[in-house]
């Protein structure tokens, strides 16, 4: 056997131990994070989506005050549903939390231009456990996307 196809087996031995031997989470994180996970998509579902997609004054009254029309205030909807199935789903679960930082700082700018700034920092409050749940599922999403964990 030559010393290539040696270092080769070795190397792939080496990365599938490594692999099926990291660390699971314990029980207690393990819970956290389905307890998080699943506020976090009670909330986007009921508390956030649910108001937009059926038009209720206070979401419309919002949308009208930015000036952009209903059709954004449906699509907003929309994404917060998708993020909070998202968020339930494991596979999905980091990359729903990653995608929901992301629309979440663009909700900030727009509090910060088009609503002068009012609850503007309404969006970090929500940000910092997403941000908990993306890191939690750093290696599924490195899977999913085939990067490199």
């Amino acid at each position: 056997m030559s010393s290539t196809a040696t270092t080769s087996t070795a190397t792939t031995v080496a990365a599938t131990t490594a692999t099926s031997t990291a660390p699971k989470p314990g029980r207690a994180v393990v819970r956290s994070m389905w307890t998080l996970r699943i506020l976090l998509a009670l909330f986007f579902a009921l508390a956030s989506a649910l108001p937009k997609l059926l038009a209720l004054p206070a979401a419309t009254g919002v949308f009208d005050a930015i000036g952009v029309g209903q059709w954004l205030m449906y699509l907003t909807g929309l994404v917060e549903l998708a993020g909070a199935v998202g968020l339930l789903l494991p596979r999905l679960a980091g990359p729903a939390a990653t995608a929901l930082i992301v629309f979440l700082f663009f909700a900030f700018v727009t509090q910060l231009t088009a609503m002068h700034g009012e609850n503007a920092g309404t969006p970090f409050l929500f940000m910092v456990p997403l941000a908990v749940i993306a890191w939690n599922r750093r290696a599924e999403t490195a899977r999913l996307l085939r990067l490199p964990s």
